[in-house]
């Protein structure tokens, strides 16, 4: 989890360097930065009307170059990216959808029962035309969707004891805003009135609607009395400006923000006096002053912040946030971690989209059950404190320079979601790489593996868990169900492949006892050599002995093509110790104890059996390599009491034999322990 979260973190601060890189080249190549302020002056005409229609002033009545341009002065600044955004909004062609209702309840729930945005519904009579066209329609609503107001048609054909109900007995227009000015409060429908069925006036009666909702102020004393006033709003924002009437976007989100954000529009057209306003620090109109328990701050002088609906209202979100807004964004970032799975799993495709599919599910799980309790403890009174000091650390926060950088960049590539989803791709392709080249040297079959042998890997792994007992489940050594159960081996009988090819969790090899092999003496150069010579003649002997028992078991041509491998392979690696040499001879198993336990020559030294678990055999030798323990070597018992290399019996178990190499007991099955037999004197070394 942790790596994916680097990832991640990685990811994003790919994305703010790669913003700066293209605003730099953007300079390079234009001259200028989104930041920077333009001259309405400079502008053609249509571009002046393109962004008092972003901004949602009404153009109709002024023919004029000049009139337009004055209009656009009065309404704010106008930056570089804001002109861009809005060209590039212009010369998109994407149809926007509007909702067509079933019927009552599906009226009710959309527009009614929805007391955060605006609805603009077209109401058709039985057997009767629309109020307005359907070419007009269609600009109406890709007008309108641009401030965040959700269209539809009702056709009362569908419903008709509903329009009689309502008293919709001829086409027309129905706009529902809330009604009052507190969170989720009551729903108003509001039916057009007018006569002319075009789409200027038709959005100016939306927008006279919208404005009615925003506490206006039409002199300095009432903005003085407001100014000081302390009631339930903590965030306000206020519009100074010569305009008849707030522009649409302002009052859409004073919509969006119900009981969140107060928008107050000062209308300073015939003011005399503007005093005060320098008292409080307002020097020029326009100006949009968010003003909050922290202090002033101008919206407008940081990147990214330009007038426009889409600008101001992830400003809002990012100080005055809601829960479900945190929820959205934890589910945003917690599914892009999980994403990066996709990447830093090696191995198969299957494999690759199984654990995506997994950790999809985990990831998205955890989180609901996450915010249960989080739900729960924010409707507890006492935690008012809590949730007023968080908001605090929000505004803190997100009045910075960084967090402003941080809203630009989000608005750019959520504009552009083929160059987020494309960087994403070309991150994750990169931690693949690295990864990959990171594992390469550990495990070859794992990054190697194809989908057939994962496949055949995953259904060997689930026919364990349902033909063996689960390892992972139990700590070493354990008592294996089938000696009591005599159910379970009827059922392995009745499936003779897996009989003949048992398929062993390989969790258990974890819990064998490991332990290093010591001497209690060091031998003389001499003692060693001749040691070493007697080892190598005994072993030849037992080499020819181990084959020829071996051809009397099921498994002789795997354990002589481990030996054919392991031939190069240095054992361990330090002092040999000269201690005993005799080792197991492969003689019935009744027999097989005592002469596994032996050990004793005139001059060599005793090994330490002290440091061997009690129910290990006592062994100098490695039958599957055939060489003698090595002072200080690594080793490893079984549960039959048998002794080995750590690394031989590794690679031997690896292999898919779980069983002693010697007596074939298996390796994850629990046997009586062996009792060391009282050595005769003639067997205690000198």
């Amino acid at each position: 989890m942790w790596v994916k979260l680097c990832c991640l973190l990685l990811y994003f601060l790919a994305l703010f360097v790669l913003a700066r890189v293209f605003e730099a080249v953007a300079w390079y190549e234009s001259g200028f930065l989104a930041t920077q302020l333009v001259d309405p002056v400079a502008l053609s005409f249509r571009k002046l009307r393109t962004i008092l229609e972003c901004r949602g002033l009404g153009h109709s009545g002024l023919p004029e170059k000049k009139d337009v341009r004055e209009l656009v002065e009065k309404s704010g600044d106008l930056m570089e990216g804001e002109l861009y955004s809005a060209l590039k909004e212009e010369e998109a062609s994407d149809s926007v959808s509007s909702t067509n209702f079933s019927g009552e309840m599906h009226f009710y729930e959309l527009v009614e029962d929805t007391k955060d945005g605006i609805w603009l519904v077209q109401v058709i009579a039985n057997n009767r035309s629309p109020l307005v066209g359907k070419v007009h329609w269609e600009k109406m609503v890709k007008k309108v969707s641009r401030f965040g107001i959700r269209t539809g048609t009702f056709n009362c054909s569908s419903d008709p004891r509903y329009c009689r109900r309502r008293g919709w007995l001829k086409s027309t227009l129905i706009m529902s805003v809330p009604q009052t000015s507190t969170s989720k409060g009551k729903v108003m429908l509001k039916e057009y009135s007018g006569r002319k069925i075009e789409v200027e006036h038709i959005f100016k009666w939306i927008t006279a609607h919208a404005a009615s909702r925003i506490k206006t102020i039409y002199n300095s004393e009432h903005l003085k009395e407001e100014w000081n006033k302390s009631d339930q709003y903590r965030v306000k924002i206020y519009l100074f400006a010569n305009l008849d009437q707030p522009p649409a976007f302002f009052s859409a989100l004073s919509v969006k923000f119900t009981g969140r954000v107060e928008f107050i529009f000062v209308n300073v057209e015939n003011w005399d006096n503007k005093s005060y306003m320098a008292e409080i620090g307002i020097y020029k109109t326009p100006s949009y002053i968010l003003r909050t328990p922290e202090g002033i701050y101008r919206y407008g002088n940081n990147t990214g912040e330009f007038i426009s609906l889409r600008a101001m209202d992830s400003f809002l979100r990012s100080l005055q946030p809601e829960v479900n807004d945190l929820f959205v964004l934890s589910l945003v970032l917690v599914n892009l971690m999980a994403w990066m799975d996709l990447f830093i799993t090696q191995g198969a495709t299957i494999k690759r989209f199984v654990v995506l599919i997994s950790t999809l599910g985990t990831y998205n799980s955890l989180l609901i059950i996450s915010w249960l309790p989080v739900l729960g403890f924010l409707q507890l009174p006492y935690l008012d404190s809590f949730y007023e000091y968080s908001l605090k650390l929000f505004r803190y926060s997100n009045t910075t320079t960084l967090a402003s950088w941080v809203r630009a960049d989000w608005m750019f590539y959520s504009s552009h979601p083929a160059l987020f989803l494309s960087t994403y791709l070309g991150h994750g392709l990169l931690i693949d790489y690295f990864e990959k080249k990171r594992r390469r040297n550990n495990n070859t079959d794992e990054v190697n593996a194809n989908n057939l042998e994962w496949l055949s890997s995953l259904w060997d792994w689930y026919t364990s868990y349902l033909f063996h007992p689960i390892a992972s489940f139990q700590h070493f050594p354990f008592d294996s169900d089938w000696d009591e159960d005599p159910d379970l081996f009827l059922e392995r009988l009745a499936f003779p492949d897996l009989w003949l090819h048992p398929l062993i969790p390989t969790d258990y090899i974890k819990n064998l006892p490991m332990w290093r092999f010591k001497c209690l003496g060091v031998h003389s150069d001499e003692e060693m050599l001749e040691t070493l010579q007697d080892s190598e003649s005994d072993s030849d002997s037992e080499n020819k002995e181990v084959f020829s028992s071996e051809k009397e078991v099921s498994e002789d041509d795997d354990l002589s093509a481990f030996h054919s491998r392991s031939e190069g392979e240095p054992r361990c690696g330090a002092e040999t110790c000269s201690c005993a040499s005799k080792y197991c001879h492969h003689e019935p198993y009744e027999r097989k104890a005592r002469s596994y336990g032996s050990y004793s020559t005139a001059g060599d030294m005793e090994p330490d059996w002290s440091a061997w678990p009690s129910e290990m055999l006592h062994c100098t030798e490695c039958v599957v390599c055939l060489e003698n323990f090595a002072n200080g070597c690594l080793l490893m018992g079984l549960p039959c009491g048998h002794v080995f290399h750590q690394n031989c019996i590794m690679m031997w178990l690896a292999g898919g034999r779980h069983c002693c190499p010697v007596c074939r007991w298996a390796s994850y099955k629990k046997k009586q322990p062996y009792t060391h037999p009282q050595p005769l004197s003639s067997d205690t070394p000198s």
